[in-house]
């Protein structure tokens, strides 16, 4: 798959998110690192309701000051009702109040994404950190972006571990199967940030006393100490695993990463299996790959450059 590289220009990137304790860490690090062009932050229904996820949106961008548009996905995944995560609280960002954040549900993310991407041709990277009903829309109701995205990088699915929402799915592609399905069938370049390389970046709640930004610092650490315990509740994890940050972390320092091609495809219909990644591990029989799997990341630069970011 062929990668269109601007070495003069910094990546021109909609977010699409469910913030998320992930998705917070995700965001506040693109946006203080100023290494991308955000031209839109999109919101989808996945780690809490759509309303929940885009004031949480707000809030986040609030605390940066940037002026960044926002525009909301719809309430439910593609065919299936929503599921809500358990790890992040009833508003999704548990630890943070954004109950008098001023907000508007636009309902039309799918739109928005088709335009910005006419309007630059083979230039936009879709970071999606959600499910990823919101890309699925868009491809459906305009396939003519198809060859006009330039690359889409997806925090999601499972190929060698276990899931975190049954047994075999990451939660992104149990919450929509459907969208995930229609998405890696398309020839968009992919790059999956799956669980297998998130687990290997563990971080505790003292970690997040290295940032150097003290209003921010005491604003994380409560956030941390919910997301920590929805994490080894729920998931049985030793620490917090900032999923979501590592896929944001792609667009800043891809060489931090090792790569794989592979070929995968989604479990739409098993019932125990609804939105496990199917990787064809018979080499033999990959005739095409259809994205690139991330196999490693230079765990050390990551939390450096995390801390280094948050604390500007």
């Amino acid at each position: 798959m062929k990668i269109i590289n601007n070495k003069n220009n910094k990546p021109k990137i909609i977010i699409d998110t469910d913030p998320g304790h992930d998705d917070a860490l995700a965001l506040l690090m693109l946006l203080k690192s100023n290494k991308c062009i955000i031209k839109a932050i999109t919101t989808v229904a996945g780690n809490s309701t759509i309303g929940n996820v885009t004031r949480n949106a707000q809030a986040i961008l609030n605390l940066t000051k940037e002026k960044i548009p926002i525009f909301s996905g719809l309430a439910k995944p593609i065919k299936r009702e929503l599921v809500t995560a358990v790890v992040h609280g009833e508003s999704g960002l548990a630890g943070f109040d954004t109950s008098k954040t001023d907000f508007s549900l636009t309902g039309n993310a799918p739109e928005k994404i088709i335009e910005i991407i006419k309007q630059n041709p083979n230039q936009i990277t879709i970071l999606a950190l959600g499910p990823l009903s919101n890309v699925a829309r868009a491809i459906k109701k305009d396939q003519s972006i198809i060859p006009l995205i330039k690359q889409l990088v997806i925090m999601g699915g499972a190929i060698g571990v276990p899931g975190n929402k049954n047994r075999v799915a990451e939660f992104n592609f149990f919450v929509d199967p459907e969208a995930a399905d229609l998405v890696f069938k398309t020839k968009i370049p992919k790059v999956l940030i799956s669980l297998d390389a998130c687990n290997q970046v563990v971080l505790q709640v003292n970690d997040f006393k290295r940032i150097k930004n003290k209003s921010l610092q005491k604003l994380l650490i409560p956030m941390m100490e919910h997301f920590i315990d929805g994490l080894v509740n729920d998931e049985g994890t030793n620490g917090i695993l900032v999923y979501d940050a590592l896929a944001a972390f792609f667009l800043i320092n891809p060489k931090a990463f090792k790569l794989k091609e592979m070929n995968v495809i989604i479990e739409t219909r098993g019932e125990h299996t609804a939105g496990m990644s199917v990787t064809e591990k018979r080499e033999h029989k990959v005739k095409e790959t259809n994205v690139r799997v991330v196999s490693e990341i230079k765990k050390e630069s990551f939390i450096k450059d995390l801390f280094k970011y948050l604390s500007k």
